[in-house]
């Protein structure tokens, strides 16, 4: 018997990897509970594995006392020197019961808390198992598909890779190998629960660890990994070697170790930039393969400007704004991203008014510009302190220069808040008969082409009186309406804005 019990606990603790000490405690446990029942509930007895004997001990302790008044918890110091020669009146006393008379029921009893114990113990160790293992890559086989979730069979206990943490377009066969990123572990009433992801940039970085030794060994660290899964990361490494070049290292010789980490994300491109300390070089780096022009800093916001050239623009927002988002969310910054030509005429739009005052020159202009300074509302609140902090006393007076601001600022306001009467207009329908007839003042600007989602002219346009005739003449000159090319992205934003091209 002494064997056998010993052989099951050790057989029992290699196959559900629970201590050995777990198994025992949770069998002192069952034989108390069962003793309890047969001799009842109120009776003070404990259970003791003896590793030499390897069997259960039950022993009920009674308290040793003078005359017995409830033979169930006393014993007469007479009977208690029989068992004990050294016991004293306000002891307690084990007395070792036997086990084998305990019954069917009994038995039946502590089979179910042991099995009960060994469950929540299995629990436990799988928690505490996997619960370490969370920001690290594992890998099992498909074991089936709920719900549109994948099961994954780890060996010791089933993990769950939901839908939404699969890159899209991937499908896996049941039994086929899988690695994924060990999302979180979580403690509920059925046991552990498991969640994996594909998705998460932590993946990413852990696949980039297993295929570059240098990131193993600590040479190359890895200061940020961003993804739009399936489609593109970035991913922003630096080395404390010189003699290292990071972003080659992680590349490989002609792209083998990038190429076993797109193939794992099913072909997702990987952008690896060098970080840098410096956050406007960090941008740089990060907005690549874009060449930037300027950049404005606006550090009490967290906010760049980034200035392209208008043939680089497209290039630096990227398709559906993806290349400048994944930037800001590497680089922590909110980024935004407009053309040379589009600061040109917001430069031209805010400053022309002022232009004129003495000692207004391009200078201060810029200074202005770069500070933040984007509409005649911002000099017009302004301080006289603020703009000689800026553009200093040299050049124009920062008083004037504020009282123009004012002056202008009423001057547009009252413009927008008192329009001037929309005048007589002709209509050209689609066949090109000009009819003449009043617009409304909300039909907005007579010269304007209205344009439909697709791109193409509506089947009227409005023209003023005088060119209605001109322009039946030449129905080849259409105007087209100009596609404002900048892009804002906040890198706490989720939401993707359709870049111009």
């Amino acid at each position: 018997m002494s064997s056998s019990l010993s052989f099951i606990l050790d057989q029992v603790s290699k196959e559900k990897n629970i201590p050995r000490e777990i198994l025992i405690e949770a069998i002192e446990s069952a034989m108390v509970t069962a003793s309890k029942k047969k001799l009842g509930a109120a009776r003070e007895i404990e259970a003791s594995y003896d590793e030499e004997s390897g069997e259960i001990e039950l022993f009920e302790f009674v308290e040793v006392v003078e005359n017995v008044e409830n033979s169930y918890y006393q014993i007469s110091l007479h009977e208690a020197l029989e068992i004990d020669p050294e016991v004293e009146i306000g002891d307690s006393l084990g007395l070792k019961l036997e086990t084998d008379d305990f019954g069917r029921i009994a038995a039946q009893t502590a089979k179910q808390v042991i099995m009960q114990k060994i469950r929540e113990a299995e629990r436990e160790s799988i928690y505490e198992e996997y619960h370490e293992k969370v920001g690290d890559i594992v890998s099992g086989s498909v074991q089936r598909v709920e719900r549109g979730n994948l099961i994954v069979n780890l060996g010791s206990t089933e993990a769950i890779l939901p839908r939404s943490e699969t890159i899209p377009r991937e499908n896996f066969r049941q039994g086929e190998r899988i690695r994924a990123y060990l999302l979180k572990v979580e403690i509920t009433v059925k046991g552990p629960k498991i969640v994996l992801s594909r998705t998460h940039p932590g993946f990413l970085i852990r696949l980039f660890e297993v295929e570059v030794p240098e990131i193993f060994e600590g040479v190359i660290e890895i200061k940020g990994a961003t993804r739009e899964p399936g489609i593109r990361a970035k991913i922003a490494v630096s080395s404390s070697d010189y003699d290292v070049d990071p972003v080659g290292a992680c590349v490989g010789v002609r792209g083998s170790r990038v190429q076993n980490v797109v193939q794992e994300l099913k072909g997702e491109k990987i952008d690896i930039i060098r970080w840098n300390p410096d956050p406007v070089r960090y941008v740089c780096n990060a907005i690549s393969p874009a060449e930037i022009n300027k950049i404005i800093l606006d550090e009490e916001k967290h906010m760049m400007e980034i200035v392209v050239l208008d043939e680089q623009l497209s290039l630096a927002i990227g398709r559906r704004g993806l290349n400048v988002r994944l930037a800001a969310k590497l680089t922590g910054w909110k980024l935004d991203v407009k053309s040379a030509s589009r600061v040109a005429s917001d430069f031209d739009q805010l400053f022309s008014p002022l232009a004129d005052l003495e000692g207004f020159n391009n200078t201060a202009m810029e200074l202005l510009y770069d500070n933040g300074f984007r509409k005649i509302e911002d000099i017009a609140g302004s301080t006289i302190a603020e703009l000689s902090d800026i553009i200093g006393n040299e050049g124009v007076d920062p008083a004037l220069l504020i009282e123009r601001a004012v002056t202008v600022f009423h001057a547009l306001k009252e413009a927008a808040e008192n329009p001037p009467p929309a005048p007589d207009v002709a209509v050209q329908d689609a066949d090109g008969n000009v009819g003449a007839e009043a617009v409304p003042n909300d039909v907005g600007e007579a010269d304007e082409t209205l344009v439909v989602d697709d791109g193409e002219p509506a089947a009227a346009t409005v023209l003023p009186v005088e060119e209605a005739q001109e322009e039946k003449d030449d129905d080849d000159d259409q105007p087209v309406a100009d596609i404002e090319a900048a892009e804002k992205v906040d890198p706490d934003n989720e939401s993707a804005k359709e870049s111009a091209e």
